[in-house]
């Protein structure tokens, strides 16, 4: 019965007639029907939200805005006021610079003040005359020169152009060339003088006479081939991996070998000084042609006119007053005229001298327009590349006639044309089979201990004829980074010196500027392969630390205080370049920003580091060239260290500041207002928005020089285009 009865069920189907079909696709078009309107409601009134909710952001945003502009000029006014710190911070190096000159001149320690004319002339004439000068004595008195040179260096640094005269700059530069020759030229006599005793210094076991004499700026070391050993042709100075390997014409000839190892360069040519008139055009393109003589007239009509009504005040309020007590009254009235007079004048001077400072901040953020074109061959470029370590002189000489004694004398040649180089290879060789018998001299070489390689190193020689560096006539190059000892071959001996690329540290990777102490500050800058630590202070800067692969690093500018021109050259000099140029655009990838923006973010960072950490943001190289992005976080020095700080992110165009809805870790960039903020015309007023007034307090009470320097170590690292 079982299978029967399923067998019976299952074949009785219910069958489906047409009108139930009908009836079906009926009821399947009205529900779709329906589902479609209910989705067209649905859309209808989220549309009508949405466009609700724009109409109100929009409605919200525009009051924003208006409220912005309400304020605005309330906001600049104040501004100006705060960065009065810039011409306040220029007038006291001014004065600084005067009372240098002051310092010097009443010392009367005998040393030329290399900025008048007469005084290093008569120096550099007097030592001219002295002869005879051993080693020693050249060397003790090179600390002087380079003292005096070090001087001129910075005098043309550190003088803002529109202080410098034309005959000024052509002063200063021909007094470093002069007085770089007569070194060069007294330590060329010094040699002579050595090596005409050479055979009294004698080694006893090779026969020849090795020297090396050491000092802070140089380091010489002498060979003389007293013996003409044809065998002797590996050439290590005593404790020393320093060396030759010579061919066997030279181990038979009366020769000399040196190399003087500067750790200054007075090879390479110096570097064009921006002029008066490039500053102008800055200053045109930056505030306007005629704004500087509007501002005098203004204040001068002023002037007039304050003076008129003062006098009519006087003559008819006090007639009475007057006729009582003339003289009296009127000297009262001359010297208060006097007195406002006299303030108006600084004002005056205060407000041009603010034009020309920011008109000098905007220089030196504006790029070439060109690449230099270089005409030769293996030249070095000298805006891609630097040299380091200071300057290698390789030189073969012709040893001169020794000293012989004669009962009880030292009688000596002395040749009327001094010391003479020896031409390796020889002009005239047609007798020779020149590959064979003048093969490359090989070189060892000690890469001085405080200069950073990042990369192994280039070996460039120096070129007389064409005034460059050039990399061709080196062949063999090896370098040992954990000896610090770089071998090559030479084809023929002159000045050589190592070079690296100059922008190996860019672009950065983040940075941070964080407040120590009060006007106290720390400039983090991490680069692909160091993080260095920068601390400001009033007007000096300090290297507090560096780490190569995380492992910190020790350096002989760590501790030093110095101003912030010649601790941007001490750094440049040490291979830690994080200092663009006009030109570096064209070697890095950058993300460019109008100088403008750049100037005034710099500016309004600076005016808040007292009390204000700024960060590198992701953000910022996604925003248009005319906007800058960055991380600000309220930071009191006394605070302890938070591991994870809330940051807040800034955008400002330089016109106008906002705080960003998204964070560092949002997905895409927006510039969508967060919530509960407003709009500002200035970063300052930005941040006064959520900071304690302990923080606002601090930043009202940072000195002037202070704020200048931090600004002028901004401007010079570009931190905003070049991370």
């Amino acid at each position: 019965m079982g299978p029967k009865a399923k067998k019976k069920s299952g074949s009785k189907k219910k069958r489906i007639t047409k009108a139930d079909q009908l009836k079906q696709l009926q009821e399947e078009e009205e529900r779709r029907q329906k589902e479609e309107e209910e989705a067209r409601v649905k859309y209808e009134k989220e549309e009508m939200e949405r466009l609700e909710i724009q109409r109100a952001e929009k409605e919200k945003l525009q009051k924003l805005e208006a409220k912005d502009l309400e304020r605005r000029n309330g906001e600049l006014e104040e501004l100006y006021l705060l960065e009065a710190c810039f011409p306040e911070a220029e007038k006291l190096k001014r004065d600084s610079r005067l009372l240098s000159q002051w310092k010097h001149y009443i010392q009367c320690d005998g040393s030329p003040d290399p900025s008048i004319s007469q005084e290093i002339n008569t120096f550099i004439s007097l030592w001219k005359e002295e002869t005879n000068e051993t080693f020693e004595a050249v060397t003790a008195k090179s600390k002087l020169v380079l003292n005096l040179i070090e001087k001129l260096k910075l005098i043309l640094l550190e003088t803002p152009s529109y202080d410098l005269q034309e005959k000024n700059i052509i002063q200063y530069q021909g007094s470093i060339l002069e007085l770089q020759e007569l070194l060069h030229l007294k330590f060329n006599i010094a040699t002579e003088i050595l090596l005409r005793q050479a055979s009294t210094l004698a080694d006893l076991d090779s026969g020849n006479m090795e020297k090396v004499i050491r000092d802070e700026n140089v380091t010489v070391y002498v060979w003389a081939n007293l013996k003409k050993n044809p065998r002797y042709r590996s050439i290590r100075f005593s404790e020393t991996q320093t060396g030759f390997e010579i061919p066997r014409i030279l181990a038979t000839s009366d020769i000399a070998l040196r190399l003087l190892h500067t750790r200054y360069d007075h090879v390479t040519p110096l570097g064009p000084v921006p002029t008066a008139s490039q500053e102008h055009t800055s200053a045109v393109t930056y505030f306007g042609k005629d704004e500087v003589k509007s501002v005098e007239a203004a204040v001068s009509k002023d002037l007039q006119e304050e003076y008129k009504e003062q006098e009519n005040e006087s003559n008819s309020v006090h007639e009475e007053e007057t006729k009582v007590d003339e003289q009296g009254g009127i000297e009262g009235q001359t010297s208060s005229v006097q007195e406002e007079s006299e303030a108006t004048k600084y004002e005056l001077e205060m407000k041009l001298l603010s034009e020309t400072v920011s008109a000098a901040q905007l220089l030196l953020l504006e790029n070439a327009s060109e690449k230099p074109y270089f005409f030769e061959e293996n030249e070095v470029d000298l805006c891609q590349f630097t040299a380091l370590g200071g300057v290698h002189h390789l030189d073969i000489l012709e040893l001169p006639p020794q000293c012989k004694p004669r009962k009880g004398w030292m009688i000596v040649e002395i040749l009327k044309e001094g010391l003479q180089k020896y031409t390796y290879p020889p002009e005239t060789a047609e007798d020779f089979e020149t590959e064979n018998t003048f093969p490359p001299i090989e070189v060892m070489l000690e890469v001085h201990e405080n200069v950073l390689f990042f990369e192994n190193p280039m070996v460039a020689r120096w070129d007389a004829e064409g005034k460059h560096w050039k990399t061709d006539g080196i062949s063999n190059v090896s370098y040992k980074s954990e000896d610090r000892l770089i071998t090559f071959s030479l084809d023929t001996f002159g000045p050589v010196t190592l070079i690296q690329d100059a922008h190996v540290n860019m672009p950065y990777q983040s940075w941070e500027l964080r407040p120590l102490d009060v006007n106290k500050v720390l400039l983090t800058v991490t680069t692909v392969f160091t993080e260095i630590q920068i601390q400001i202070k009033e007007n000096l800067c300090m290297l507090a630390s560096i780490k190569l692969n995380n492992q910190k690093h020790s350096s002989i500018l760590e501790e030093k205080w110095m101003t912030p021109v010649s601790f941007i050259i001490a750094l440049k000099e040490a291979g830690l370049n994080i200092f663009p140029t006009g030109h570096s655009h064209f070697y890095v990838v950058i993300n460019y920003k109008l100088p403008l923006v750049e100037v005034k973010a710099y500016r309004q960072m600076a005016l808040l580091s007292s009390a204000f950490a700024f960060g590198w943001s992701k953000w910022n190289t996604v925003c248009n060239s005319d906007k800058v992005v960055f991380q600000v976080r309220e930071h009191l020095p006394k605070e302890e260290p938070i591991q994870n700080p809330n940051w807040t992110l800034l955008m400002f165009n330089g016109d106008r500041a906002q705080s960003l809805k998204i964070n560092e870790s949002s997905d895409a960039f927006s510039e969508a207002l967060k919530e509960e903020t407003e709009f500002h015309s200035t970063l300052y007023h930005m941040v006064k928005d959520f900071a304690s007034k302990e923080a606002m307090k601090k930043v009202r009470c940072s000195s002037c020089q202070f704020v200048d320097s931090v600004c002028h170590m901004l401007l010079s690292t570009r931190l905003l285009s070049y991370s």
